[in-house]
């Protein structure tokens, strides 16, 4: 058996052609990078895209800068309103000029309160004397004035319906 080996002749290749294929993937590549981080940059943007369902905590009423303010939304009557383990969100921010902000992210539409803390020596807790009067600042939802008694959360509850809430809460001190 005659065996005859065939080959097929090959049309030349040119030595620019590989270039122009990895100039062509580069250029794909870095097409892609771009609206990959373009879009990245959008998402980071707070101005690009509106934020869903935030509840946006104004403190205010702030005796000083000293320590730290405490922010706990609850969900119901449960641990309201010191026992912030009982919360359902906590966030802890710094005080500046008086002034705070807190927001609380991804929340469903229920109803809340919101407890706020000025919490002068940073323990992460309301202190309170001997008889149970707040020694720190102390802000409820609801525009609750302090009062003699614990706040009740009925009195300190909002409809949140989704979307963004602004919240303004006050700081009283009673000591």
């Amino acid at each position: 058996m005659n065996t005859e080996i065939i080959q097929r002749q090959m049309p030349p290749r040119s030595r620019f052609c590989g270039l122009k294929t990895r100039a062509l993937a580069c250029a794909v590549l870095a097409a892609a990078t771009v609206c990959l981080a373009g879009g990245i940059a959008r998402a980071a943007d707070p101005d690009s895209q509106p934020a869903a369902n935030v509840v946006h905590v104004d403190v205010n009423g702030l005796h000083n800068d000293t320590g730290q303010v405490v922010c706990a939304l609850f969900a119901s009557p449960n641990g309201f309103p010191h026992d912030f383990d009982k919360a359902l969100m906590r966030t802890t921010v710094a005080i500046s000029n008086q002034h705070a902000s807190c927001e609380f992210h991804d929340i469903k539409p229920a109803t809340y309160a919101i407890t706020v803390v000025h919490d002068e020596n940073s323990n992460g807790k309301l202190d309170r004397n001997v008889i149970g009067i707040p020694k720190e600042g102390v802000g409820i939802s609801g525009s609750q004035k302090p009062h003699l008694g614990i706040p009740r959360y009925e009195r300190a509850e909002f409809n949140f319906p989704g979307g963004r809430l602004e919240l303004p809460i006050k700081i009283a001190y009673v000591l």
